[in-house]
């Protein structure tokens, strides 16, 4: 009787290890909180008006969602991840290694990263360099000398006197966020360029003292979700927050937002780069799920056709700002045949 139940258990387990993962007839999604709303709209829709379900959708940033499409191939890993950055070489190589070798790579818009508050609060007129000094962990120290000291501004007007005379208190991403990694590049590096001393630092030392928050609680980490920061904005007069134009757009009744190098962020402003904190959107389609998980490609076609992320589509009515024409025909093409990244793309 030993013997018998034994063998029964040994051909169950060997039975459950050779059983393959059971297939998905849902589009798995996941990536950035900024594109997160657009993609939402594009899968409700999709839902809607087709045969498929309607795609599940994860906001988990850019890196986040990244990370975890590189995991490998398989209706348990991811079958598209969005990213309010493009990909990094370092991820690419990453899902290579990983036997994600055929990835489609999709541009879909642009966005602004806004400094916004409620339109109660005094709103700011602020620059990169008045940003990275209210926010770095460590600043040149104002005293004078070649050496950075811990941030001492408390109020924005120990800035500058021409910002408001109140405490410094900005909440924003953390660093799995694109949202984070852009305002890193386009704030931060921007406003400590400004610095000759750091400008002469090179490698890591550069990069740490121009990127490295504040953790006196100037700065506060709020998580990937905007809408948070949102309804957090709306009842304290006295913060700030990050995060894209959609959200701005998506909340002008209550919020308003700063203006950046002399700069507001306008549909017109972004588009043209004019302002200065704008960044480009992203999605990443893993081949290899397609035929497996159904609708992929009727996925794809429908976010990349005019009636979605053209000038007259749907999605500019939620904020997304489009490609120029020629633009996204390029991308349409590229996306709809499912071409697949080289890496090249990347360097």
């Amino acid at each position: 009787m030993k013997a018998a139940v034994a063998s029964v258990a040994v051909a169950g387990a060997l039975a459950a290890v050779s059983t393959p993962t059971l297939a998905r007839d849902t589009i798995n999604i996941v990536g950035s909180s900024t594109v997160y709303p657009f993609a939402t709209v594009v899968a409700e829709r999709f839902g809607r008006n087709t045969d498929f379900p309607t795609p599940k959708l994860e906001s988990t940033g850019s890196g986040g969602g990244l990370k975890l499409f590189c995991e490998g191939v398989g209706t348990e890993h991811p079958d598209i991840t969005n990213a309010s950055r493009r990909m990094k070489p370092s991820e690419f190589e990453r899902c290579q290694s990983n036997g994600v070798e055929e990835i489609t790579e999709v541009k879909i818009g642009s966005d602004g990263i806004v400094i916004a508050s409620s339109n109660k609060a005094e709103n700011l007129d602020v620059t990169l360099k008045q940003l990275y000094m209210a926010l770095a962990k460590e600043v040149p120290d104002p005293k004078g000398g070649d050496k950075l000291v811990a941030n001492p501004y408390k109020n924005w007007s120990d800035v500058d006197s021409s910002l408001p005379n109140k405490p410094i208190r900005v909440m924003g991403p953390p660093p799995t966020s694109g949202t984070r990694d852009a305002f890193n590049e386009l704030v931060m590096e921007g406003g400590c360029a400004e610095f000759p001393m750091i400008e002469e630092m090179e490698g890591d030392k550069k990069d740490q003292a121009c990127m490295s928050m504040r953790e006196d609680g100037a700065f506060i980490e709020a998580g990937e979700n905007d809408n948070l920061i949102v309804q957090k904005l709306t009842s304290d007069t006295s913060s700030y927050g990050i995060f894209g134009y959609s959200f701005l757009e998506e909340n002008a009744g209550t919020l308003q937002a700063a203006t950046i190098n002399g700069k507001e962020p306008t549909m017109e402003n972004i588009s043209s780069d004019a302002y200065p904190i704008a960044r480009s959107l992203w999605f990443y389609v893993k081949k290899a799920h397609v035929g497996v998980v159904p609708g992929i490609p009727e996925y794809v076609t429908e976010f990349t056709s005019e009636q979605t992320w053209g000038p007259n589509g749907y999605l500019a009515d939620v904020g997304l700002i489009p490609l120029d024409e020629a633009s996204r025909e390029q991308w349409a093409e590229q996306a709809q045949n499912l071409k697949p990244m080289t890496g090249d793309e990347l360097k």
